[in-house]
């Protein structure tokens, strides 16, 4: 199937979910990560939720992080050129929320983008062969494109996986993990 044709779908099939399922598949879903080989790694990258979008809440995995004392990053959009810039979380973080609904950092420790050795990756959906979707504006791409080589990546996401993504182009960057909340989906043998 299509991207554009999976935005679609992914979109109705995650606003037909009650915030009971979406705390209860988001709970599954961060104690499914533990089963993931990263645990030995120090900055980890993940983004916060927006929840009018019906995503995998991400704070039980936060908490997750945060109990093994782990470095954390927390991305901050720059619409402008539709990057991404990374921040170490910290007791001083402050937060607010712009204008597409995401809570980001306001400041604090930027950090390089190579540093970075595990990055959760927002979706709606994925293909058997770790392909993703997103929204269409490419803030994820563009990042993990600089990442380092060796970066694992980790999306999260509420469904399985679709058969195939039909209109996957080469600077699509296919995904090591997914996790949903029933399994742990490992593409690094795909």
């Amino acid at each position: 199937m299509k991207k554009e044709q999976l935005r679609i779908d992914y979109k109705q099939r995650r606003k037909a979910l009650s915030s009971e399922q979406i705390d209860s598949m988001s709970l599954s879903i961060a104690n499914q990560c533990l089963n993931l080989p990263i645990w030995h790694l120090d900055l980890y990258h993940i983004f916060l939720s927006i929840s009018k979008m019906n995503e995998v809440d991400t704070k039980p995995l936060l908490a997750v992080l945060m109990g093994k004392d782990k470095r954390i990053a927390i991305p901050k959009t720059i619409p402008a050129n539709n990057s991404l810039v990374h921040y170490e979380l910290t007791t001083d973080t402050r937060f607010s929320v712009n204008s597409m609904g995401i809570t980001e950092p306001e400041g604090g420790v930027l950090l390089e983008v190579k540093a970075i050795d595990v990055v959760f990756v927002p979706l709606l959906a994925f293909d058997q062969k770790g392909q993703r979707v997103g929204y269409g504006k490419g803030y994820y791409d563009r990042f993990l494109d600089q990442c380092r080589n060796d970066v694992i990546t980790v999306g999260l996401s509420f469904f399985d996986p679709e058969r195939l993504i039909t209109d996957s182009v080469p600077s699509d960057v296919p995904l090591h993990f997914v996790v949903n909340p029933y399994e742990v989906f490992d593409f690094r043998k795909a």
